[in-house]
């Protein structure tokens, strides 16, 4: 798959629905695949996403949540695998597999995704840039300085990094994005198939999160198309003090400062209003034509 055979950077933001195939997921709405009813209810709602405007389907089968555990690779594929098949055979919506391991990968792009997803850039699973470049599968890098021992959790509103440090938040995060960038390519995989995620969430504090959100145009300078995934995150609630099933209005506002700043994809849970948000964003930020507004006298 090539990247601009599908996309034009630039004269929309694309929308990719998080199909959560893990009942570890931190925003609610994990699917457990055991059995084929489960694998229906997992088609069915990759489908409603789609009419809802999702224009990529991510399909992730192990949370990531701050403090999360590690599943087992054969786990991973049990819950994955199933659901990529035939959503592959029924929808010609890319498919991307959210994953960090070499082995899950290989599986899921034969089974019919596209896309690769990778939550550490490259640096957690070496194989895993030759991979993608062998099939010609374009790769997401996001930006991730996890550690558990930073991770806290709190019932009411979840998990949350504390004391990660930066002495340049900005700058650090587009050095080791740039080094996933360098991974990639000594892998094979051309620039021009390279998505960047400055990783909302991962190795964040709240504070440093919100800047973030604020400043994805600052990643411009390396030349890739820029995904964001705020959705439902921590440092929404714990900026508005809401638990995860009440953060709708402050993920709409962050999906919409985001693609004001640049970004290109939106990664969300809520595909329905925020295919809304993203088209009601871009009607104001991406206008090729404001003649139309000089003419409206001032009162």
């Amino acid at each position: 798959m090539r990247l601009q055979d599908h996309f034009s950077w630039g004269s929309q933001t694309y929308v990719m629905g998080v199909l959560n195939l893990s009942p570890e997921s931190f925003s609610g709405d994990g699917l457990f695949v055991d059995g084929e009813t489960a694998v229906n209810e997992a088609v069915e709602q990759a489908q409603r996403f789609v009419a809802e405007g999702a224009h990529l389907l991510d399909v992730g089968g192990e949370s990531t949540r701050p403090g999360s555990v590690a599943i087992s690779t054969e786990e991973e594929m049990r819950r994955v695998l199933p659901v990529i098949e035939i959503l592959a055979s029924t929808l010609r919506t890319p498919i991307s597999i959210d994953t960090y391991k070499s082995e899950v990968a290989s599986a899921a792009l034969e089974a019919g995704a596209s896309i690769v997803n990778d939550v550490w850039g490259l640096r957690m699973d070496s194989d895993l840039g030759f991979i993608a470049a062998k099939r010609h599968a374009p790769i997401i890098l996001m930006h991730n300085r996890s550690r558990v021992l930073n991770a806290v959790y709190q019932e009411r509103l979840g998990g949350r990094y504390v004391g990660s440090r930066y002495d340049d938040l900005l700058g650090e995060i587009t050095k080791e994005l740039q080094y996933s960038m360098d991974l990639a390519k000594v892998a094979g995989i051309p620039d021009d198939q390279i998505i960047l995620d400055p990783g909302i969430g991962f190795g964040k504090t709240v504070e440093q999160n919100l800047i973030l959100a604020n400043n994805i145009d600052h990643f411009s300078v390396l030349g890739c198309p820029l995904l964001i995934g705020p959705s439902r995150k921590s440092f929404i609630g714990f900026t508005l003090d809401l638990p995860v099933t009440e953060r709708l209005e402050g993920t709409a506002a962050a999906v919409a400062i985001a693609i004001a700043r640049g970004a290109d994809i939106v990664r969300v849970h809520d595909v329905r209003v925020m295919a809304r948000v993203a088209r009601m964003t871009d009607a104001i930020v991406r206008q090729s034509d404001n003649d139309h507004v000089s003419d409206i006298p001032c009162v």
